[in-house]
């Protein structure tokens, strides 16, 4: 088990004080070895069930020379849930991932990364997606630290968050340290509301309020799917977060 984590962690900033008091220990992290030259795709919906359940899940993954790791994910329902993902990429190394976050009532969520560029032309692609509503929270942070040796690096981060209702809460904070000269990296982070215009053309064509909203709902989530080459399970993941935006998820 790893020492007990505080609100003086960068990583841990936004995390619910009563949970953290309550904590006992963390869950070891899930170790995942890609070998050279070879594909890991990993799928995973979080969903604790119970408002007052706790859900940490860790993930340390290696990635050997040309190996390539995909990772999806969807967090949503119950209460406190947590996605910790700490990646290292050897030379040409690729990490994909696509996490989305969908929160209602007084939910947590949060979905915190790392990615470590050790050598030369690794590449990684992260895609964020939060939806908050009623008085949820949902925090995304990510972190991409590219090592002097690691040139040819090419990186991105992207965190959008939805914020449906006034009361809820939506914590973005991508972040890159690097220390290369020759490198390709690129974050960033929007929060907003639906867009009204887009709403207002659905209308004109006929389309009621609540389905004009959903359509831009689910359009929104999926683009954190887009990158799953298996269509049947890109298929599976885009129809469960269109369920849990729907709450029968």
């Amino acid at each position: 088990m790893s020492a007990l984590p505080t609100r003086h962690d960068e990583e841990w900033r936004y995390a619910p004080a009563e949970v953290l008091a309550g904590l006992k220990a963390l869950p070891d992290a899930q170790k995942i070895a890609v070998a050279a030259g070879e594909t890991h795709p990993l799928y995973k919906c979080v969903s604790t069930g119970a408002a007052n359940k706790v859900d940490i899940q860790r993930y340390q993954i290696d990635i050997a020379e040309g190996g390539r790791c995909e990772a999806f994910f969807l967090l949503t329902g119950g209460g406190y849930k947590r996605l910790d993902i700490d990646v290292t990429l050897a030379e040409g190394a690729h990490f994909e991932l696509g996490a989305v976050g969908i929160g209602r009532g007084e939910e947590v969520t949060e979905i915190v990364t790392r990615l470590r560029h050790i050598a030369p032309g690794a590449t990684s692609n992260q895609v964020m997606r939060g939806v908050a509503m009623d008085k949820s929270t949902i925090t995304m942070i990510g972190r991409i630290d590219v090592a002097k040796d690691a040139q040819k690096t090419d990186a991105s981060l992207g965190a959008k968050g939805l914020l449906l209702d006034r009361t809820a809460t939506i914590n973005a904070k991508p972040e890159l340290e690097i220390y290369a000269d020759d490198v390709k990296c690129a974050h960033g982070c929007a929060i907003g509301q639906l867009d009204e215009m887009a709403l207002f053309y659905a209308q004109q064509r006929g389309l009621p309020m609540a389905e004009a909203r959903n359509l831009l709902m689910q359009a929104f989530v999926a683009e954190a799917y887009g990158e799953i080459a298996d269509s049947k399970w890109r298929d599976h993941m885009i129809g469960y977060a269109e369920a849990a935006l729907r709450g029968t998820f």
